[in-house]
């Protein structure tokens, strides 16, 4: 079956670090294109960051120099770290898998 489970998200101060995790099943992780979408109330959703087949990684302005993206191919997951986050990180985030597969998202809070 095919799957993408998130897990890491949650509540953190401005300044702070996360690390998002994207397990996956049933699908050809390490040929895939995978990334990470969010999306705060009220706004579309948005490409924060994504990896190719070739695992090279590509960022939103926004978070380009405080998000990277990465893969572990032997444990079939994906990852977002995120630093120096910011109130405006707040949003869902959520995996994504080429062919239109979609993680159940993970609330991200960067509050006082």
């Amino acid at each position: 079956q095919v799957q993408l489970v998130e897990s890491g998200g949650g509540l953190v101060q401005p300044g702070g670090s996360l690390r998002l995790s994207c397990t996956t099943s049933g699908i050809f992780f390490s040929r895939a294109r995978m990334g990470w979408y969010r999306q705060a109330p009220g706004k579309p959703r948005e490409l924060v960051a994504q990896v190719t087949d070739g695992n090279t990684p590509a960022y939103a302005d926004s978070v380009k120099g405080r998000f990277t993206i990465s893969k572990d191919n032997a444990k079939n997951t994906l990852y977002l770290q995120m630093n120096s986050l910011k109130s405006e990180d707040t949003a869902v985030y959520y995996c994504y898998a080429g062919g239109n597969l979609w993680g159940q998202g993970t609330q991200v809070t960067v509050s006082l």
